[in-house]
């Protein structure tokens, strides 16, 4: 019976549910809820999405566009929703896109020991398909450029592929 369970639960952890993609300029890569939305230096606003290990893990391209680049950086493995965090293992993803270069960063958590990515650089991708993978628990940030509003708040779930991220 443990086995079974741990079957079940594995099997519903690692579920990935087809989506009827959202048209915007810039859609939710990842389930979960927003944790923050910080404005930087370089006029850019972070809109960062803390994903529970209830949500589904598998990230979607926010934008159609091709990507410029996929980088993994070792670090840590803190709480995703701490600010330690910042120092933890991520992958960051440059996309070239019709609104410029977009950055998202799949931040792994204390339980997340693994970011998996599908996509190499130089591929194209359509707004909404699936790029990568992180297991159990995590974070994934993307930073809007300058001029963009961002539509969602503080405390608002997102469905990857399906809530928009931007106001026109």
């Amino acid at each position: 019976m443990p086995a079974t369970a741990l079957a079940a639960g594995m099997l519903w952890f690692f579920r990935d549910p087809e989506r009827e993609i959202t048209q915007g300029r810039v859609i939710s890569p990842a389930d979960g809820v927003v944790q923050s939305i910080m404005p930087w230096k370089d006029g850019r606003t972070r809109v960062a999405i803390f994903m529970s290990p209830l949500n589904v893990h598998v990230n979607r391209a926010p934008l159609a566009g091709t990507v410029t680049s996929v980088e993994h950086i070792p670090g840590g493995f803190v709480p995703a929703f701490n600010k330690e965090s910042e120092n933890n293992e991520r992958v960051v993803w440059h996309f070239d896109t019709e609104l410029g270069d977009i950055e998202m960063v799949q931040i792994a958590g204390a339980v997340a020991r693994r970011i998996v990515p599908y996509l190499p650089q130089g591929t194209k991708v359509e707004q909404g398909e699936r790029i990568g993978l992180i297991r159990f628990g995590s974070r994934v940030d993307i930073y809007l450029p300058e001029g963009v509003d961002v539509a969602v708040e503080v405390g608002q779930t997102t469905t990857a592929g399906v809530t928009r991220i931007d106001r026109d």
